[in-house]
């Protein structure tokens, strides 16, 4: 078994991660620090995750109790993974940052939309951009690995096959994307307090969402990016709007999109416009587009469950390759429904 380590395991994309390290072969929790749940049971704070965890406690973080672990977790906030993630990185075999510090290769865009210099050049270089279907080449052994945005990842799988393949202009794209409170973390936040989003859809982050620069380094192209916060508990749904660079029709698109995606384990081509209930639960990205002839516009939709394949699980999909282990060893490819 290898020995896993999650910092900030109290969170959100912290349970999400123990669920998931539950079902793998491969992993066992070694080491689980959650600094505002200190000393409470796993099983009190998630009573979803007593069965398995019974006795584990969320701890308040040691660096040392960390060292030889083979893979480590890291659930904090952007500046906070920052300062720490240098400090891991030759203590343990693989660490995943599920924060943004170690996405953008661009230093200068740090202060621009996130607020603070970077001050890791060395490792921001050598850091693997976790979303496989992109990158699994690089990820194989990699030490560091930065888990992509949830808003990113849906939107660089619709997109990103239609930009490569030369089928979509590069410039004025649009995305609009709808996710879940989840999105917004475990802390208390007058926006997903229950009277504040039930029955309610917002648009947030209007021009300068801090997920726009990832999203163009990874698509390739620029794009006007705007996401909306809607009554779900988990779920993201990403519809694109670009122009074509020529003669194309709907089932152009949807054989670009099967193409690029024939051999992944985690993304389905769908004729059905993608849904969040389809893949609630899972590791699985559904994609689909449309050409609208009337107005010339291409329309590339993808949904996914902005807790599992939007982070903890495009996480462990990135580890286990980064690990040697089998890609799809932990994660569910089934969804719950109803």
């Amino acid at each position: 078994m290898l020995k896993v380590g999650i910092v900030g395991a109290s969170g959100y994309t912290g349970a999400e991660l123990l669920r998931l390290c539950a079902q793998h072969p491969s992993f066992q929790v070694a080491y689980a620090t959650g600094d505002t749940q200190a000393g409470s049971r796993a099983a009190d704070v998630y009573p979803s995750l007593a069965a398995h965890y019974p006795t584990l406690q969320f701890d308040e973080f040691q660096i040392e109790r960390l060292e030889g672990l083979d893979v480590v977790f890291v659930g904090l906030p952007h500046e906070a993974s920052l300062a720490m993630v240098p400090k891991l990185v030759d203590k343990v075999a693989c660490v995943v940052d599920l924060s943004a510090a170690f996405r953008l290769k661009d230093a200068s865009l740090y202060p621009r939309w996130y607020g603070f210099e970077h001050s890791q050049a060395r490792l921001l270089a050598s850091a693997v951009y976790g979303l496989p279907e992109l990158h699994r080449k690089e990820l194989r052994g990699a030490s560091l690995i930065a888990t992509p945005g949830c808003h990113v990842t849906a939107a660089t799988l619709a997109l990103a096959p239609l930009v490569r393949a030369g089928l979509v202009e590069t410039t004025g794209i649009v995305i609009n994307s709808i996710t879940g409170i989840s999105g917004a973390g475990r802390a208390l936040k007058q926006s997903s307090m229950f009277c504040s989003a039930d029955g309610d859809v917002t648009a947030y982050g209007l021009l300068d969402h801090r997920h726009t620069p990832e999203i163009e380094q990874e698509i390739g192209a620029q794009v006007l990016f705007t996401p909306h916060l809607a009554p779900l508990s988990r779920g993201l749904l990403a519809t694109c709007y670009a122009r074509p660079t020529g003669v194309l029709d709907t089932q152009a698109l949807q054989a670009a999109l099967a193409k690029f995606y024939e051999d992944e384990p985690f993304v389905v081509v769908s004729e059905a416009s993608p849904s969040t209930k389809a893949v609630l639960g899972s590791n699985v990205a559904h994609v689909s587009a449309r050409f609208d002839a009337r107005t010339g516009t291409v329309i590339a939709l993808c949904a996914i469950d902005n807790l599992t394949k939007g982070a903890s699980g495009g996480a462990v999909q990135s580890a286990n390759i980064a690990l040697g282990l089998d890609e799809t060893a932990g994660l569910t490819q089934v969804g719950l429904y109803p």
